[in-house]
């Protein structure tokens, strides 16, 4: 089998380096490729060799993390606003007319505000893992949901432990059947990262303004309502923050939307991107060339 080269490459956009990895035909179909916390476009290493045979994929680190440049977070406004604005300047610089996108996480409350800004863009939506409804929320959110009602310096200094190499391995770990199917580089590489001198002070500023997020449900909502796009849903079903309720609500705006439930965790890639990638090329036959 031909795979096509993989090039890591570089952008400046609103004076941040950005870095993206990039692979398949220049005039194919293109879509774009949004990470969640707290790894970077590392994640899809073994999803992109599978969609650029056919199509032309583009998926960039955040700013704050993986390659990507990490302002201090009292020189850097870290919110999701923020953020969305850089990939926003990313996709205007690279001049990105049509495509569409697969959301993980953090990358759902991006693409969705890109979708949202940029309609006409949007080709399809695949979201994996990528909350937009309340009921999507499990109680693991708890103590985030406490810091955002009481945004205390006790309240912030309790979700350290959401960044020690504990709680990342916890979170690549729980809910997988097999744990020899997750490749130990990827969490590794996110704790290295994690690790860096200030990147904790970042990660806090973003739990605190996932507020924003949810607030924003709504808009999200009737934008699937309004727009219709073609969605497919491929869910990990043993995710511990993001519950299988949050995948099966998206039928409720949209009633074409596809919804699919793997038996795995969060980052269902490390365990099924063989399923899940067949699942996104039968949904890209159906979308607009």
């Amino acid at each position: 089998m031909k795979t096509s080269k993989i090039n890591y490459r570089n952008a400046k956009v609103n004076g941040l380096n950005i870095f993206y990895r990039e692979a398949g035909p220049k005039d194919a179909p293109l879509v774009l490729l949004l990470h969640g916390y707290p790894t970077s476009s590392h994640m899809f290493r073994n999803l992109i060799p599978i969609l650029s045979e056919q199509y032309h994929v583009i998926a960039p680190d955040l700013p704050g993390f993986g390659f990507s440049d990490k302002p201090d977070h009292q020189d850097f406004s870290y919110t999701f606003d923020n953020l969305t604005k850089h990939i926003q300047g990313f996709i205007d610089q690279l001049e990105l007319k049509r495509f569409a996108i697969y959301v993980f996480d953090y990358g759902a409350p991006v693409g969705y505000r890109i979708a949202v800004a940029n309609p006409e863009k949007i080709t399809g939506i695949i979201t994996q893992n990528g909350n937009a409804y309340l009921e999507g929320l499990s109680e693991n959110w708890n103590p985030i949901q406490k810091y955002w009602a009481e945004p205390t310096e006790e309240n912030r200094t309790a979700l350290k432990m959401m960044v020690e190499e504990g709680t990342t391995k916890w979170q690549y770990f729980t809910g997988v059947a097999d744990e020899t199917l997750v490749a130990p580089e990827s969490y590794t590489l996110d704790q290295h990262f994690l690790d860096q001198p200030g990147n904790v002070e970042i990660q806090l500023d973003l739990f605190k303004d996932y507020a924003s997020n949810v607030a924003l449900y709504p808009v999200f909502q009737q934008y699937f309502r309004d727009s219709q796009p073609a969605l497919l849903a491929a869910w990990g079903d043993k995710d511990p923050f993001f519950l299988p309720p949050g995948a099966e609500a998206f039928k409720r705006d949209i009633p074409g939307a596809t919804v699919k439930f793997f038996d795995t965790g969060h980052f269902a890639l490390e365990t099924h991107v063989n399923e899940i990638g067949e699942e996104i090329l039968n949904f890209f036959e159906k979308l607009p060339k």
